[in-house]
């Protein structure tokens, strides 16, 4: 592992993250960091380079989901091997000292991956950390629950109830740091002779996770309501994972006569379940919250998964696990093998915030934020209906463009580049060539915008050369 020396410029307007995700994604992309090479933890990186480690997470999360990294579990990132997947010739001095447009730093960047930290209540999470810390608990530097902290667990159960519809016991919630945690102890208590399915596209991530971890994968078509059930009967999976409240990438919010559909098939089998990953229903533009499946789960079939990260920052690294009542004796015994991955501290700090009601008033405040930059960018986008559509902007923090003017994906990405405006292929998200949705491929005509880490001027603007960039495409 080795100390990353970047030199970063708070005075651009080039994010931080961005220049320490350019730094790092060059520096795999020449070989000076080699594959299979560990990388720092973002704790140590951020605290190197002397920014937040929320900074450090995004540079980190968008190189995992182009592939530069992976996230080994309980060992931190290491770089991919990309030399059979890319070949970059060597610049001349003349090239190196006058970088084209495409490939400099872009002015907007709609990533779909973060967050606006500048809403953090960075007051209100101090004052708490600091009133934990001046009470002297000795305790709380000792090693706790291997499932977290009981007065937390008895907190997320509380919210659960509340906003999600789910009915479940303290006993049943397992907190860790993130969902790779999470799902490395899911594989521990389950074992990995099961074959899951998956949708495509999907999270990409998770497919990896579970692909290091020994599982046998299958994809499954999608349709307007999500994973199709005929399909996963057909894949022979004794797992499906899914996304039901806001599909990522699609943004599909699944009906409930879909839910019930997936429900059924677990039922049919002994040993089958659903993994829900619940990951932002926090957001949403239309219509009520809709119940998590777990909601619905009367056969203890549905595994829930939810996390901390999008609603409040990815620093927090807080997810947490809800298991059905058959798979808590094997959990117990999987758990004599794990220690908490999450900070004592930090699991009070949050049992505070729930507590008191400050998650909630946080809630508010950041749906009534992301709705309005929501409503400003599909302000926008209309403007540009005569040759795209969009798709997915019921919930969630992104959206979906889909070119209708004959547009490829890859030459939409291109234009807005040349404009100062990165935006992101969907068919990253692909996994092999068997996605279907709606009955048509969208691999190669649609972007993903994440509007969350703009302000409302910078969209308003990135929007506009976007309309620029995408207008001038003569329909084919």
């Amino acid at each position: 592992m080795q100390e990353l020396t970047i030199s970063l410029n708070s005075k651009s307007r080039t994010p931080l993250y961005e220049q320490i995700y350019n730094y790092i994604k060059q520096d795999i992309q020449t070989g000076r960091i080699k594959a299979k090479e560990k990388l720092p933890s973002s704790r140590a990186l951020s605290a190197y380079l002397e920014v937040s480690r929320s900074t450090v997470d995004l540079a980190y999360e968008q190189l995992l989901s182009e592939g530069y990294l992976e996230s080994v579990p309980c060992k931190g990132y290491y770089a991919c091997q990309i030399e059979a997947l890319y070949r970059f010739r060597k610049e001349t001095a003349a090239e190196a000292l006058a970088p084209s447009r495409e490939e400099s730093a872009c002015d907007y960047d709609f990533t779909p991956n973060g967050i606006d930290l500048d809403s953090f209540p960075y007051g209100t999470w101090r004052k708490i950390t600091r009133n934990i810390l001046l009470d002297d608990n000795k305790d709380l530097f000792q090693l706790g629950d291997a499932k977290g902290e009981w007065e937390l667990r008895a907190a997320i159960t509380s919210y659960l109830h509340q906003a999600r519809g789910v009915n479940c016991r303290p006993d049943q919630v397992i907190i860790g740091a993130g969902n790779d945690y999470l799902l490395l102890l899911l594989s521990a208590v389950l074992g990995t002779d099961y074959r899951i399915a998956m949708e495509t596209p999907t999270y990409k991530h998770a497919y990896k996770i579970f692909e290091q971890l020994g599982y046998s994968l299958c994809t499954v078509p999608m349709d307007a309501s999500g994973m199709q059930v005929s399909g996963l009967e057909r894949s022979g999976a004794g797992i499906a994972y899914v996304m039901p409240s806001h599909q990522y990438p699609l943004g599909i919010v699944m009906p409930i006569k879909r839910r019930l559909e997936l429900l059924s098939w677990a039922a049919r089998e002994e040993g089958r379940y659903i993994i829900e990953d619940d990951y932002d229903s926090e957001f949403r533009y239309k219509g009520k919250p809709v119940p998590a499946l777990k909601g619905t789960d009367q056969r203890e079939k549905v595994i829930y998964l939810g996390t901390f990260s999008k609603s409040i920052a990815p620093a927090i690294r807080i997810s947490y696990l809800v298991l059905p009542e058959g798979l808590l004796k094997d959990c117990e015994k999987a758990l004599l093998k794990f220690s908490s991955t999450v900070s004592r501290i930090d699991q009070m700090t949050l049992y505070q915030f729930l507590k008191e009601g400050y998650y909630e008033r946080h809630l508010n405040r950041m749906r009534a934020i992301y709705g309005r930059k929501h409503e400003l960018l599909l302000r926008e986008l209309k403007k540009m209906s005569g040759f795209c559509r969009v798709t997915g902007e019921h919930a969630g923090v992104h959206l979906l463009v889909e070119f209708t003017n004959g547009m490829t994906e890859k030459e939409g990405i291109k234009r807005a580049r040349a404009e100062g405006v990165k935006v992101y292929p969907l068919s990253e998200y692909e996994i092999g060539n068997s996605a279907a949705v709606h009955g048509q491929t969208h691999q190669s005509s649609t972007v993903i915008l994440g509007y969350a880490t703009l302000s409302e001027e910078e969209l308003a603007e990135a929007a506009g050369r976007l309309r620029r960039a995408w207008g001038t495409v003569v329909p084919k």
